[in-house]
């Protein structure tokens, strides 16, 4: 059966089926794991499965596709979920006679002739294709030698513009079309193409940290090293709409160059405002010195890097520079901000970049800023030519090393960075930059060697809540000790015995054995689930506690995670809460089991629920339970190389205890408990006390007068 979705999507005939699995829809249509599983019970138009894969349902995708958009569910954007269609079957047509390089440069150069003809490419024949490319690119500057390239051209040639076609319909524009597909260059197996790129957060944070948004209009943006365009692209975007700039970049790789001029183009730059050359000169004869230069220096590794030479490379580019012109440069840490050998060539070197007043700000980026290179630490620099008169004289020195790499985090160093740059360099009294100090360059030119980071708090961090409330924190953890020393004083002697009294059990009487299976067939007990709950969803603020297995092996305090009620409410609607008494176990990453005393908390997978029923005869008591399980686990624990342990919790020997035995255990067991709790309290209220106290110390906000007893 031929579905709408297929009559109008031009798909090779040859190209196999796309076959998923429940938890790739649920990816795919951006929900979560069960949902799929849900719609295919309640929805009887939902797509049967087409195959097995040892027991897992397969569907077809395209089947899948078409009813996501006729019904609308889920949360994916149908242009992403046809484009998904369109990628994966390109995917398909990579082969040893279609490489990635020729795939993904024939793709592009289909879609930006698409975009200059404003007309469809596919339903024609290749040479056809060809020769429009012919006529638009006569110099051979951008696209025809990648069209020409492809083999096979009467059938692979047309399958690619269809598939071209099909990609941009998709899109609003054929850019998005263009950066979806370098946004797959992985999966595709372009990974040249992807190696030496950052992530897309820091590449929009070094456009936002340019300034690019307040250039003049008709101002010149430069690229050096513009590899497959990302940076380039990201200012285009950053830029006004009416801005007019002009944008040069170059690479030493030709096949790269190529790229970035087709990627430029279909943005909609003119022609006549686009300079992209071979090498590592920008092609500024007949343009002009760029008013702005972003760089991101090419990696190399730490046993081969010269600090001296990455140094000379940034020296370079401000030759670019005139006056009132900015380049932001992004490269290793170790020679951007880290300590370097005292009055070495490239201290000397380094320090000469302060002399001169070019450079403005230094700021530590964390780690994760080259995907494919993990050890690797950057850091970027805001250089700009001043006039000697306006020159500051200050540096900003921002440490966000310790951050996440998160859209948050580094807007709020775009946003330091451009107070900073529209006060002059000088800084605003209104704002105080986050994670940042600003320092005179002199400090650090008169201390050779020394690295260009923060050495102190900045002095807003005085003023936060957290700091400012942390010496009545210390004065509330020490009245709750007080309070925890006089409630164990008066509740529980701990020096008091406990009065266990036990003996060795007599032969004659041997106690009868059950498992938790058992308890399971003979209704005395419960079994629950789990849920799945997203690690975004918790914190330390919320209305419900969240059990995990930390928490059931006690390596989380419980109550230190919640989920908010409007998440719950929203996206769990079918989690169920605990009930009083409730015995919350979990096998991973080993045995664990907890009793949830007070209940209404939601349990997260691989976490479950064994609860008791109140009417069973003779009773489960729940602490007796938990105790019995924990010491049977014991005996049974995992072995080393075993990839589970050798019985599962419903196959554990327990002890069936009658009535007055279990009654006496659990006695026993909640005396241990009110114990134990208070000593927990105490220890959770000094270990608090002490981190509170250490993180005032550390930073400089807290002092400690003289104790009692002691001299003045």
């Amino acid at each position: 059966m031929t579905t709408a979705h297929e009559a109008a999507s031009p798909i090779v005939p040859e190209t196999p089926a796309w076959r998923i699995t429940y938890a790739e829809i649920a990816a795919l249509a951006q929900v979560q794991r069960p949902v799929p599983t849900t719609w295919s019970r309640r929805h009887p138009d939902f797509p049967a499965p087409v195959a097995h894969d040892e027991g897992r349902p397969l569907f077809d995708a395209r089947a899948v596709v078409d009813w996501l958009t006729t019904t609308g569910r889920g949360n994916a954007d149908p242009r992403h979920l046809r484009a998904e269609l369109a990628l994966h079957t390109l995917a398909a047509r990579r082969t040893a006679d279609l490489p990635a390089p020729v795939l993904v440069g024939a793709l592009t150069a289909l879609i930006c002739l698409r975009h200059q003809l404003d007309a469809p490419v596919s339903g024609q024949s290749w040479d056809a294709v060809l020769a429009q490319a012919a006529d638009l690119d006569s110099e051979d500057t951008f696209l025809s030698a990648e069209l020409r390239a492809v083999p096979d051209r009467d059938r692979t040639g047309p399958a690619l513009a269809a598939l071209a076609d099909e990609l941009t319909e998709a899109a609003y524009t054929p850019a998005e079309a263009f950066d979806w597909v370098l946004e797959s260059r992985r999966r595709l197996g372009s990974d040249d193409l992807a190696a030496d790129e950052p992530i897309p957060a820091v590449v929009r944070a070094l456009a936002a940290l340019s300034g690019v948004d307040t250039l003049d209009e008709g101002s010149i943006v430069g690229t050096p090293d513009a590899r497959s365009g990302d940076v380039l692209t990201a200012l285009h975007a950053r830029a006004a709409d009416d801005a007019d700039h002009t944008y040069l970049a170059c690479d030493p790789d030709p096949a790269r160059v190529r790229l970035v001029r087709r990627r430029m183009l279909v943005r909609g730059v003119n022609e006549f405002d686009l300079g992209v050359a071979e090498g590592d000169d920008l092609p500024v004869d007949g343009w002009g010195d760029p008013q702005l230069l972003v760089c991101v220096l090419p990696y190399e590794a730490a046993e081969t890097r010269s600090p001296q030479a990455v140094l000379e490379r940034v020296q370079a580019l401000t030759d670019y520079l005139g006056d009132g012109s900015t380049a932001v440069v992004l490269g290793p840490a170790d020679v951007l901000v880290r300590p370097l050998p005292r009055h070495g060539d490239a201290d000397r070197l380094r320090r000469s970049f302060l002399r001169d007043g070019l450079l403005k700000a230094a700021v530590s980026l964390p780690d994760g800023a080259f995907p494919y290179r993990p050890g690797y630490r950057t850091a970027a620099w805001v250089l700009a030519r001043t006039r000697q008169e306006d020159r500051s004289g200050l540096v900003l020195l921002s440490d966000y090393s310790a951050q996440p790499l998160t859209d948050p985090v580094l807007d709020a160093l775009a946003e330091d960075i451009a107070i900073w740059r529209a006060s002059g360099w000088r800084g605003d009294r209104r704002h105080e930059p986050r994670h940042a100090v600003i320092v005179p360059a002199k400090d650090l030119d008169d201390r050779p060697g020394a690295a260009f980071t923060t050495q102190h708090r900045p002095a807003a961090a005085r003023y936060t809540r957290n700091v400012i409330e942390r010496p009545a924190r210390i004065s509330d953890l020490e009245l709750r000790l007080a309070e925890l020393y006089e409630q164990s004083r008066q509740r529980a002697d701990l020096r008091a015995t406990l009065g266990a009294r036990a003996v060795l059990r007599p032969e004659d009487q041997q106690v009868r054995r059950t498992t938790v299976r058992k308890l399971l067939a003979e209704r005395r007990l419960r079994k629950r689930p789990g849920h799945r709950i997203a690690d975004e969803h918790l914190s330390a603020r919320g209305h419900y506690t969240v059990l995990t297995p930390d928490e059931v092996l006690g390596t989380a305090r419980p109550g230190s995670r919640r989920i908010d009620r409007g998440v719950f409410l929203t996206g769990y609607e079918h989690a169920q809460f605990t009930e009083p008494g409730d015995i919350v176990v979990t096998a991973s990453p080993r045995f664990g089991a907890y009793v949830d005393e007070g209940g209404l908390s939601l349990v997260a997978a691989p976490a479950r629920i064994l609860r008791v029923r109140p009417d069973a005869d003779p009773p489960v008591l729940p602490r007796v339970l938990a105790a019995l399980l924990r010491a049977a686990a014991a005996e049974y624990a995992r072995t080393s190389g075993a990839v589970r342990a050798s019985r599962g919790i419903e196959d554990l020997l327990i002890p069936d205890l009658n009535r007055d035995e279990a009654e006496r255990f659990d006695t026993l067991l909640a005396e241990l408990d009110r114990r134990a709790t208070l000593l927990r309290e105490q220890s959770a209220a000094l270990d608090d006390l002490a981190r509170t106290t250490a993180a005032g110390i550390a930073d400089g906000t807290l002092t400690l007068q003289n104790l009692p007893g002691t001299d003045d």
